[in-house]
């Protein structure tokens, strides 16, 4: 029978590290564990001293500490492996957490399923072939030395790597790897886990050439488990479940979305929201449970996929493009209509056009087939028109002869509205609140992709409270942000109240604004 040993990275909450690596090795399951040296040593010494009695526990020799898109999240994961397969020689398999994920099926189960699958799980795409990145640097990433963290010093970050651009400093990718990148989360063998640190202690050239690489724990496992291991003993997935909303922030799981991972076929799942203290105790509960059975839906790897891909679209590597352009202009006003229903906003911009001199262009950053003028090709694609931001606002301003400007945008742009209310120009944000009853969002899944025309009644049921969640979320995030002139319209206020809003947005009179809220069927879908 299968035993895992679960390599655990965690930076924060000791008493949920703590109970997290009880649960799982109550079941005769092992843990070892790198607490992140940038954490407090009190916080360490208390998960040291809760878990010193626990014989299936151990720890990296050493803590380190870890940055995004570091070498060091790679050095701490191998530290913690190496620990594990010293101390639990009887484990078969070894499985990548962090201190946000929970199991999503039962013990009983997991271990059946691993037992019914001789293989290592883990993504790993071609490096070059796939498209898995979707913004930034690509081979930058590989044949440039990185010494500095872009998150932490982007200026240095840049610098060195202009500055080897210039001077033809390009380096050879090692010629017998073929460098592979997917998710983080892996669940790999004994015996892979053991080739891969045999590699590591012989093939200096190659962990000289990761720890300068960017953002290696998307490419390291992934590029040595494919280079080790026969294609045929691969499973080119992950076994954790996570989803990206729109702007690119992983999805936090809350108590309500407790059948909908259960129906997920995977085994453990993150983000787990730290407020969602029924949802862990149910999959607490779960996990111990003996004879549990789980109907699996044909929902989860499409809901999965589809919000990846749309969340990564918001992961940016490069240089935004805002940091070094020009402001929009100090005179200039931008208005903003933000609105999930996307009929509802061009309904009332119709009638804010009708009655008032303000150039308004719809939803240019969600729309491709946005009706744009012709300003040299920069409106030709979504890609250009996200990554020339400032300019295509700037060139719009111009082409309309206008210090006014109204546009749409969709909820999920964030880094939008971020990047707009940074310029120095007046912005102005019009949030419209509108009713999404489950006929709407079932309407909106299958119009996305989450579901098609023959999903089952109750994987829809199922989804239903992710969407919802992820939909609420979006404005929770736009009102957590305190943006100024930050006006709201509610489907369920009247007219008047409405008016008041709408007066305050677009700086007009209390009976032109009256007008636009009174603009038939306004909210109808």
């Amino acid at each position: 029978m299968s035993k895992i040993a679960f390599i655990l990275l965690c930076h924060k909450d000791p008493e949920a590290v703590i109970k997290q690596a009880q649960r799982l090795t109550a079941k005769d399951d092992y843990m070892s564990i790198h607490f992140d040296a940038r954490a407090p040593r009190a916080a360490y010494d208390r998960i040291r001293s809760a878990l010193a009695d626990n014989a299936h526990v151990t720890f990296a020799k050493r803590r380190i500490k870890c940055g995004w898109g570091a070498w060091s999240l790679v050095e701490a994961t191998l530290l913690a492996t190496e620990a594990a397969v010293a101390a639990f020689p009887k484990a078969t398999h070894f499985y990548m957490l962090s201190g946000d994920c929970m199991a999503i099926k039962s013990a009983e189960y997991t271990h059946e399923f691993l037992d019914e699958n001789d293989a290592d799980f883990i993504e790993s795409f071609d490096f070059f072939e796939s498209d898995w990145i979707k913004t930034g640097i690509q081979a930058e990433r590989l044949i440039y030395r990185h010494y500095f963290n872009e998150r932490e010093n982007k200026r240095l970050f840049y610098a060195a790597m202009n500055l080897q651009k210039r001077l033809g400093l390009e380096r050879e990718i090692p010629s017998d790897l073929q460098i592979m990148i997917g998710s983080q989360w892996w669940c790999l063998r004994r015996r892979t886990i053991e080739w891969i640190l045999a590699f590591t202690r012989e093939r200096r050239d190659v962990m000289r050439f990761f720890r300068t690489t960017w953002i290696p724990d998307e490419t390291f496992f992934q590029t040595l488990v494919r280079h080790l291991v026969p294609e045929e003993e691969i499973r080119n997935r992950t076994l954790t479940f996570l989803m990206f909303s729109d702007y690119g922030m992983p999805v936090n799981f809350y108590n309500d979305h407790y059948d909908l991972l259960m129906s997920q076929d995977y085994l453990f799942a993150r983000k787990i929201s730290p407020e969602a203290q029924e949802l862990k105790r149910r999959l607490g509960v779960l996990y111990s449970s003996d004879g549990a059975e789980f109907q699996i839906s044909n929902e989860g790897r499409s809901l999965y996929t589809f919000l990846t891909g749309r969340g990564r679209e918001g992961r940016r590597f490069a240089p935004r493009f805002w940091e070094n352009e020009g402001s929009l202009g100090r005179d200039r006003e931008m208005l903003i209509v933000v609105c999930k229903k996307w009929h509802v906003a061009k309904r009332l911009v119709w009638r804010i056009q009708q009655l008032t001199n303000v150039p308004a262009v719809e939803y240019l950053f969600n729309e491709d087939n946005c009706a744009l003028p012709d300003l040299g090709g920069i409106q030709a694609s979504m890609d250009k028109r996200h990554r020339h931001r400032r300019a295509l606002m700037r060139m719009l301003f111009d082409y309309y002869d206008t210090d006014r400007l109204l546009i749409c945008l969709d909820p999920a742009n964030i880094d939008l509205l971020q990047d707009f209310y940074g310029d120095r120009s007046v912005t102005r944000l019009l949030e419209v609140q509108c009713h999404f009853t489950d006929a709407y969002l079932v309407g909106h899944a299958k119009r996305v992709g989450l579901a098609g025309d023959h999903t089952k009644p109750d994987a829809l049921r199922r989804l239903l409270p992710t969407i919802r969640n992820d939909v609420l979320f979006e404005s929770e995030t736009i009102r957590d942000a305190g943006f100024a002139n930050h006006s709201q319209i509610r489907e369920w206020e009247t007219a008047e109240q409405n008016a008041r809003a709408l007066a305050d947005f677009l700086q007009v009179p209390p009976e032109t604004a009256l007008d636009v809220a009174h603009t038939d069927h306004l909210f109808a879908d």
